[in-house]
């Protein structure tokens, strides 16, 4: 994440608002899914999440929402990484420290709502999952179009081109392995889907992309919101809004020392680091950093321990001692081989099997909060499981919080749709507590 090639920033279609007016725009869309995840991650509400019977009433009457609004705003809150569970208890996500000053925070967090639309506006009963599925893999081609037209999009030209893509994906699909198991016989060639089926299709998913403030419907027609053009023109461009580096970090708080160093290449960071730690007595200096790794944002916690290890001996006792802390423990554990010796490449061998998965997906975390379309997807090569399916079951099972929206952003960038279709898959059995 460090060594990416560097590009003069692509500038937006003429006539996309500032960042500061769309983080604005963003802020009013999710205002409801802040005031809820705020209500059940402070003290008052004992960080309990406001789903169970007593206390969804309890959250209705303190926010002045029907418990249908609380619980639509729950799910919005923990899709745009704004609350994470941990267990039973609420916490705040690290969008939502950061939602009144920091406009990328805000809009990484409509993005990830944007991208989990599906989820957000689930497709109607009846409908079989394999047509649900190709009309999602369709819907990016829907929005390029919306997006080009710079302006409303009738229904029948949208119906025509959803049409024809989904026509292109029903035809082509096949489930393929992601393993060494032997290939199906050939099936028969499947029939097209009728044409209301199709336009039950889109009529779904302009209503789910509406319903997350991407696009606005008026009389048999779309137009994308300012959002929504400018969220399918940053996917168009595969560009990211990870945040500046500051001219100099060391009067600065840990947090943002390390995430003024995000995008230096490992030799400058550890210059930036040992100065940093100069300046300061190393024992609140390692006490500050430790309080960052147990924050919500993965990138940071990833630079804590790199910046643990320039301090070396001297952290020694607090970073052993944060073993038993579930999500600094992969961590910990890889800065202690180091420290006795152990070499770097082959540390990961100090790992169980479900805290290499759980480190995965806190990598991956990173990389959709701070990186590139294109590294999300390499990520997927650093696995232990050797195959999708594999990786898909145990990152199930590992109980990360942010597993839902990890899944969706892979879903999202990755270019082949059937494997696309099965994190998608994967995302939405987490995410509905399904198996």
């Amino acid at each position: 994440m460090t060594t990416r090639r560097t590009r003069p920033a692509p500038r937006p279609p003429e006539g996309t608002p500032p960042r500061a007016e769309l983080a604005r725009q963003a802020r009013t869309a999710l205002a409801d899914a802040v005031r809820i995840a705020r209500w059940a991650a402070d003290g008052a509400s004992s960080g309990t999440p406001p789903l169970a019977a007593q206390t969804l009433e309890r959250a209705a009457a303190a926010l002045e929402l029907s418990p249908a609004q609380v619980r639509s705003g729950w799910d919005r809150a923990r899709l745009a990484g704004l609350v994470e569970l941990h267990g039973d208890t609420a916490r705040p996500g690290w969008r939502l420290r950061a939602w009144d000053r920091d406009d990328s925070a805000v809009l990484r967090g409509w993005v990830a709502l944007f991208d989990a639309w599906s989820l957000v506006h689930p497709a109607p009963q009846g409908i079989e999952s394999s047509a649900v599925a190709e009309a999602v893999e369709a819907v990016p081609q829907v929005l390029s179009l919306l997006q080009l037209s710079a302006g409303p999009v009738t229904v029948p030209a949208l119906l025509d081109l959803l049409g024809q893509r989904v026509a292109e994906l029903h035809e082509e699909r096949c489930e393929v392995p992601y393993g060494p198991e032997p290939l199906p016989a050939a099936a028969p060639a499947p029939t097209a889907h009728p044409a209301a089926l199709v336009a039950r299709l889109l009529d779904w998913a302009l209503e789910g992309l509406a319903a997350v403030g991407a696009l606005t419907l008026g009389v048999g027609t779309a137009t994308l919101t300012p959002l929504g053009n400018w969220a399918v023109w940053v996917k168009l461009e595969q560009i990211c809004v990870a945040a500046q580096s500051p001219a100099g970090n060391i009067e600065q708080s840990a947090a943002d020392m390390l995430l003024g160093c995000a995008r230096l290449t490992p030799g400058p960071a550890r210059a930036e680091y040992r100065a940093w730690l100069a300046a300061r007595p190393v024992g609140s200096a390692v006490a500050e950093l430790l309080g960052v790794a147990r924050g919500e944002d993965a990138l940071l916690r990833g630079l804590a321990f790199e910046a643990l290890r320039v301090v070396g001996a001297p952290a020694e006792p607090e970073v052993r001692s944060v073993v038993t802390d579930p999500s600094l423990r992969p961590y910990a554990l890889l800065w202690l081989a180091e420290y006795d010796g152990t070499d770097p490449e082959d540390a990961q061998e100090v790992l169980s099997r479900e805290e290499a998965t759980w480190l995965w997906v806190d990598t991956a975390a990173a990389v959709a909060d701070h990186g590139e379309t294109g590294l999300l997807v390499r990520h997927l090569d650093s696995a232990v499981q050797g195959t999708v399916p594999a990786l898909l079951d145990e990152v199930r099972a590992v109980g990360h919080p942010r597993t839902v929206q990890v899944l969706v952003a892979l879903a999202a960038a990755h270019p082949d749709p059937a494997l696309a279709k099965a994190v998608r898959k994967a995302a939405f059995q987490v995410h509905t507590g399904g198996a």
